[in-house]
């Protein structure tokens, strides 16, 4: 049952990777650009909750402007919008994934507000390359470990213009949390209080890239609630080190994280859920891109929590990916998906309702 697919991942061919943007205005300094992707994909599973239509557009625009002799102001925001459900129901599959305005100061840096990455996805992007899956352990608005609110982003790159391939940046997250009448959606899982991250990368030479990040945020009253969340810690705490090969055609990548008092796991709505003690993360990500278009890839994922209701270990999160990207195109793509899934089905897994079954992802993407 585990390996039931692998004979379609033989002859099917599969794409990734990214168009340039189009141009939209450039003059005077003045730079706009749009950008998107829609995405026609379909999952097939024996959990009805992963078996179906997964299809998606997502768009959005980058803006600069010339302020001053090294000096520019900028902004991003991204939208995206799901396919899969009837027109009087639209308002559930629609929202913003990335919304910031900032200023850059030539080799100073730069700093921006709003909605964007955490500085713990600085490391998690390199293993989250897969044609549909990877990068589960990034989980948005986690408080820093993935997409996020109200995040105060100071980015250097080439340190200063002095160390070329050493970056870093500096991040504080205010605080966003649920009150009564909130109509922002935001739940238990979502809230956060006032945090900070820091990110360090540095490229080593012929393709070889290091990089470790670590953050630190307030928990909420109500997280930290012994009735509702189970987890008492006023911290949450991560950090991550990954290594990145990216030469010759190949791609080799490995992150490994942990989180104390911050990686949710179960069903929210369940019985069985909260926020573990502890959680160890390992990514790993193996892809070769040939000439002709065709980009195979293989990964492994495995996230275990320590601390459950039970103070109990468990793994949450435990599968092998095997797929394939065909870029016909810079603009046009098809893939297909593989998750073999390697959790056992026991009591666990039921109550928290994570589920165990395989997924297959097919489709096709037009980027522009």
């Amino acid at each position: 049952m585990k390996l039931q697919y692998l004979s379609v991942l033989v002859s099917a061919m599969v794409m990734a990777g990214s168009a340039g943007a189009a141009e939209v205005y450039n003059k005077d300094g003045d730079k706009l650009d749009l950008y998107g992707k829609l995405n026609g994909m379909r999952y097939m599973s024996g959990d009805d909750d992963k078996n179906g239509d997964r299809s998606f557009i997502r768009y959005g625009f980058r803006g600069e402007t010339q302020l001053s002799d090294g000096l520019i102001g900028f902004g991003t925001w991204e939208h995206e919008v799901g396919l899969r459900h009837v027109e009087s129901e639209g308002a559930k599959s629609t929202f913003t994934r990335l919304g910031f305005a900032g200023i850059k100061f030539d080799d100073a840096g730069s700093i921006d507000y709003g909605r964007n990455y955490g500085v713990l996805y600085d490391v998690g992007a390199w293993t989250g390359v897969m044609p549909e899956f990877g990068g589960d352990t990034t989980v948005t608005d986690n408080f820093l470990s993935g997409r996020a609110n109200g995040v105060l982003t100071y980015r250097n790159t080439n340190f200063f213009g002095m160390v070329d391939g050493l970056n870093f940046a500096l991040q504080y997250q205010g605080k966003n949390d649920s009150k009564e009448g909130d109509t922002t959606g935001r739940g238990l899982q979502e809230a956060n209080g006032d945090g900070y991250g820091l990110s360090v990368t540095y490229d080593l030479g012929n393709g070889v890239s290091a990089g470790a990040a670590v953050s630190s945020s307030n928990r909420t009253l109500s997280q930290r609630s012994p009735v509702v969340a189970r987890n008492q810690g006023k911290k949450a705490e991560a950090y991550a080190f990954g290594l990145k090969y990216d030469a010759y055609n190949l791609y080799l990548a490995a992150l490994y994280s942990e989180t104390r008092n911050m990686t949710p796991y179960g069903n929210f709505s369940g019985d069985l859920h909260g926020f573990a003690e502890k959680a160890h993360n390992l990514e790993l990500v193996a892809q070769y891109q040939f000439d002709f278009g065709l980009r195979p890839s293989l990964g492994y994922l495995q996230s275990r929590i320590d601390g459950d209701q039970k103070g109990k270990s468990h793994d949450i999160k435990k599968y092998l990916e095997v797929g394939a990207r065909y870029n016909f195109n810079k603009n046009m793509l098809t893939f297909i998906d593989y998750r073999i899934n390697l959790l056992p089905k026991d009591d666990f897994t039921r109550a928290a309702q994570i589920s165990t079954d395989n997924i297959v992802a097919l489709g096709m993407t037009y980027m522009f």
